[in-house]
Parts: C-alpha cells; structure tokens; sequence
C-alpha cells in the first residue's frame, strides 16, 4: 500500500495545478487554458520518473534508484492521474475557446491519451501475463509515443519568444531523458568482461 503513494503525488500536483491555472486567470477562458498548461507542466515531471525509472536504475545502481525502478508502475499510474486532470482542463479549455482546433491539432494528444488508457489499464501482474510479449510491446511503443508527443508539444514553443524559456527547458530535460534511455540500452546491450 505505501508503494502508491507516487499515484497520490501525481493527483495532488494536478489538483493543486488545476487550482491555481483557475485562479490566476481574469477570465474564464483563460483560467482553463492555464490550468491545462500547467497540470500538463506538473504532469511532465512525474511522467520523465516513470520514462527513466529502470534506465537510472541500470546506470546508477542504489536503492533510491532501485526503489524508483520498484514503483515505476505507480509513478506510470500516477502520470494517469495527473494527466486525466489535465485532460479535463484542455477539454473544457477547447470547449470554451471561439477558435475550434482543427482535428488535426487534436491527433497527437488523442493518441498520447490512447495510450496512457491502454497502458493504465494494463498495470497489473495479470495483464502482463494475459498480455504476454505484447505487454512489453505496448509500453515500449506507448512511453514512447507519449514521450515524443511531449517533445513536440514543448519544442513548437522554442520560436515564440514568450513561450522560448519553458520550450527550450522542457525540450532540454526530454532530450536528456532519452540520452539516458540510450546510454542505459547501451550498457545493458554491452557484453561483461571478467
């Protein structure tokens, strides 16, 4: 019971993020588009533990990085949560907005969302087995599908100058995730010499 305590963290800082996009907007409109930017900006965080859980733990063997890797399904659960927050506050951002997005704009995150569903839905030692190899399948493609769709979403706001810092940090600790991810496959890929 005290390994879902990340899944808690993550519905925490979504509800708290929520909160605050709501009251710091003048106007309705704009309290739903700040509380869709930042439950997705809260969500980032716990979604980049979840991506580097077993890389850190393979790279840097210690038991904070044993226990991330432990929990990576709770932190995965935990991302869920905070992004079905965020989920929320874009739906009713989109809903009250006089521009309607095209439904090309709105593919990329309805993909990432099929797969947090479909993943969320698989977390548990039954599915795995149910699943088989398709389990494995799954979360490779799906972490790195929602993976990219994050990187895309933070580096189209690298050019617009008001957007530049959070574009260019966010960008930055995406591309570092994957690097780590690289080197860990690397070093698990390497062959042992005595």
């Amino acid at each position: 019971m005290a390994r879902k305590w990340p899944m808690a963290l993550g519905l925490a800082l979504s509800l708290l993020a929520l909160a605050a996009g709501l009251a710091a907007g003048t106007t309705q409109l704009e309290s739903w588009h700040l509380a869709a930017r930042w439950t997705a900006r809260v969500g980032f965080p716990v979604f980049l533990l979840t991506y580097l859980a077993s890389s850190l733990f393979r790279l840097s063997p210690a038991p904070w990085s044993r226990a991330l890797a432990r929990d990576r399904r709770w932190w995965g659960l935990g991302f869920a949560v905070s992004h079905s927050i965020h989920l929320v506050a874009l739906v009713v951002a989109v809903s009250l907005d006089p521009e309607p997005r095209t439904l090309a704009s709105l593919v990329p995150g309805g993909l990432a969302y099929l797969f947090i569903l479909a993943m969320a839905l698989t977390s548990s030692n039954a599915a795995m087995r149910a699943l088989g190899r398709n389990w494995k399948r799954l979360h490779t493609v799906g972490i790195h599908v929602i993976w990219l769709i994050f990187t895309l979403a933070y580096a189209k706001r690298i050019p617009v100058p008001e957007t530049r810092a959070v574009g260019l940090t966010m960008t930055t600790f995406a591309s570092a995730a994957l690097l780590l991810r690289v080197m860990a496959y690397r070093r698990r890929s390497m062959p042992a010499f005595a």
